[in-house]
């Protein structure tokens, strides 16, 4: 608790805005504790609790805004960066979009307590067409609690502190190490679950070339789509003969899915991450020959390889406003 109640009580508000905004744009800078100790002082009365949560809400909202501008103008671009900074791309920009397709400016209410979807939802808001004035109102109130929830255990921590001083001497000691630790731990787990993927998925992925090479031939090629309906608006078009499926409803129809031929999987994830994903699930229900695209989409649109429009329905999802 040393270090940051010294550089607190020297830089003040400013600190907690700047820091915030800092680990809100994606830097790897976390901003928990300098919040929580910020809600500590508080409680000695050496930081205003109010100055304080509007300080760190205006860092948040700042770079969420950015986030929101940049994910409007170059959509999924944007998202497949983020993932890659997050360090587990597996998952992160289908569940983002999900999360945004059932709940719309709600999901921004407890974005930042879920890791990784703090991040990628004001892109996510920007690329599907949502209002600014009600993304800052949903992203406000969203940072607020995230904000204040931090604050708060960090006042609660500074009252033990003072019914009891002698916890303050324990934790300067301990909680140092711990928290490296703990940090260290948390992306040496994050690192060797996405290389386990990733070598899964070198083994088994599939030219874009030797896939035109099959079809011009006239092999039989079981072909998906597996981006999100969010990703078709600005881009409605598919792979010829493709079936848009999302990874739930393929694996549900997995019965349909024919053994005696390549299956191959596409997406627009980093490194074909939710192709890989999908395949190794499609692995374990007994089906071999699943092969995901390698660069997906976007490698196949800039080899000049033909597309076919995908089907009106998939492209009438509504901005949210």
């Amino acid at each position: 608790m040393e270090l940051p109640t010294h550089i607190l009580l020297m830089y003040g508000y400013l600190l907690l805005f700047a820091w915030v905004l800092v680990e809100q744009l994606g830097v790897p800078l976390p901003a928990t504790p300098i919040l929580l100790a910020a809600g500590a002082l508080s409680a000695e009365g050496r930081i205003s609790f109010p100055l304080a949560l509007f300080a760190s809400m205006i860092g948040a909202v700042l770079a969420d805004s950015t986030w929101f501008l940049v994910g409007r103008r170059y959509g999924h671009h944007v998202l497949r960066l983020l993932c890659k900074l997050s360090l587990e791309p597996t998952t992160c920009v289908r569940r983002t979009q999900d999360s945004f397709a059932r709940r719309r400016g709600a999901m921004l209410l407890f974005a930042k307590f879920i890791p990784g979807l703090g991040l990628l939802a004001p892109p996510v808001a920007g690329q599907n067409g949502m209002s600014l004035a009600p993304f800052l109102l949903f992203d406000a109130i969203g940072g607020g609690l995230w904000v204040t929830a931090l604050l708060l255990c960090g006042r609660l921590f500074g009252d033990l502190i003072k019914r009891n001083p002698g916890l303050l001497h324990w934790v300067t000691r301990f909680s140092g190490v711990l928290l490296l630790l703990a940090v260290v731990g948390f992306f040496l787990g994050r690192l060797y679950r996405r290389r386990a993927v990733l070598a899964k998925l070198a083994a088994a992925r599939l030219e874009p070339q030797e896939l035109k090479r099959q079809l011009d031939a006239g092999e039989q090629v079981y072909i998906v789509d597996l981006r999100h309906p969010l990703e078709l608006l600005p881009d409605p078009f598919t792979l010829p003969g493709a079936l848009h499926l999302s990874p739930d409803a393929l694996a549900a129809r997995h019965e349909e899915i024919p053994r005696d031929r390549d299956v191959v999987l596409y997406c627009t994830c980093p490194s074909e991450a939710t192709s890989a994903k999908v395949a190794m699930s499609l692995h374990k229900l007994g089906i071999q020959r699943v092969r995901p695209l390698r660069g997906g989409f976007d490698e196949w649109k800039r080899l000049g390889f033909p597309l076919d429009p995908v089907a009106p329905e998939l492209t009438t999802i509504q901005p949210a406003s």
